[in-house]
């Protein structure tokens, strides 16, 4: 079986190699970002199974990067778990804000609130994962 591969983007180091750590320990190869435009070069460049994605973060943020994800054919299947202080609803008001219709962008596949429980997070990246490797 092939080793899933993470891309893990946060504008927080501390919280990158937290992630890093812990999907690592769990048999996953990880790459990691600090801003949306660094994230979606590399999710370019190395198509990763799952990405994990901050919502807020300075320069390109977490929005942008998710609408160009979806958007990039050869990367609108890949799962995206969005990981925020910012409440799911904040989330979608904040599409809303800037004229995003979920008509027109899907929600993620996953949204886990920061901090995030080790174990709700690895649980939902393994389901996700499990759920890709089927289709």
């Amino acid at each position: 079986m092939n080793t899933p591969r993470v891309l893990v983007v946060d504008d927080e180091l501390s919280f990158r190699l937290f992630l890093k750590t812990l999907f690592e320990t769990s048999g996953m190869r990880v790459e990691s970002a600090r801003n949306g435009s660094e994230g979606y070069d590399k999710a370019r460049a190395n198509k990763p199974s799952l990405i994990v994605l901050d919502v807020m973060m300075p320069e390109w943020g977490g929005i942008n990067m998710y609408r160009k994800i979806r958007t990039t054919p050869e990367l609108a299947e890949i799962p995206v778990v969005m990981l925020s202080a910012v409440a799911p609803e904040g989330f979608a008001h904040a599409l809303n804000m800037i004229g995003i219709s979920e008509t027109e962008l899907p929600p993620p596949e996953a949204y886990v609130e920061k901090p995030p429980s080790p174990e709700k997070l690895l649980s939902t990246v393994q389901d996700l994962l499990k759920l890709s490797v089927s289709k």
